[in-house]
């Protein structure tokens, strides 16, 4: 158990860590998560901010959001039929790019304080700046996950459940939201509910391999419960 909540966090925290050196200090479980990319500049090579930048007509502001959509979509269909690990990895890395960017040069700066805060273990100013990213960018599904990171860290599991559903509104494939979600049901005794999380997890993402073998152990338990 305690590995697997070691490698939930890695799932769960999805980009901790300054945009520039970013590397989550996790069990390799989920290598995406442990061999994060670096953030900051904007996935598409551009950099047109929600909110920060001015001039663009709504009209391309919707067509990039489509495309880079369609791009996402595209992404997560590939990796769902990734048939090795490696594969898998180098998709999932390029996912969590386009994931670990709002699109706002002021959220963004607000999730680096934030990442340094946590490493630092100041969860309550950590707190404090993304009350500030959810509010500036509610459809942000990080913010969302990182915050839901930080009141896991605390022991506050009733917040990070609130928290983790605001992510799977917006997002449900992520999968470090899902992990997150499993783990948490695991420590509620909700087993059988936890594996059909896992499942959902491992649907997206096939190559989490800590996730499986916990899942498996799962299984066997309720197997046993019921004989």
């Amino acid at each position: 158990m305690t590995r697997f909540v070691f490698c939930l966090v890695v799932l769960l925290a999805l980009t901790v860590r300054p945009f520039a050196q970013d590397k989550t200090p996790f069990a390799q479980d989920a290598v995406p998560f442990s061999l994060q990319p670096g953030e900051g500049a904007p996935a598409d090579g551009g950099s047109a901010a929600k909110g920060d930048l001015g001039g663009g007509s709504s009209e391309m502001t919707e067509s990039a959001e489509d495309r880079r959509a369609q791009r996402l979509d595209m992404m997560f269909s590939r990796l769902a039929a990734a048939e090795t690990k490696r594969r898998a990895d180098r998709i999932a890395r390029n996912i969590l790019r386009r994931m670990s960017r709002s699109g706002s040069d002021t959220v963004d700066l607000l999730m680096v304080q934030a990442g340094a805060a946590m490493r630092a273990k100041r969860y309550g100013t950590a707190l404090d700046l993304l009350d500030g990213v959810v509010r500036l960018d509610p459809e942000f599904p990080e913010g969302w996950n990182r915050r839901a990171t930080v009141h896991f860290l605390r022991g506050d599991y009733s917040a990070s459940l609130s928290d983790i559903e605001q992510v799977l509104r917006r997002e449900p494939r992520h999968w470090g939201a899902l992990a997150g979600l499993s783990m948490i049901l695991v420590s509620m005794d909700r087993k059988s509910e936890a594996v059909v999380i896992m499942d959902k997890a491992l649907a997206v993402h096939p190559f989490l391999e800590e996730m499986k073998r916990k899942r498996e152990q799962l299984t066997k338990e309720l197997d046993g419960a019921e004989t």
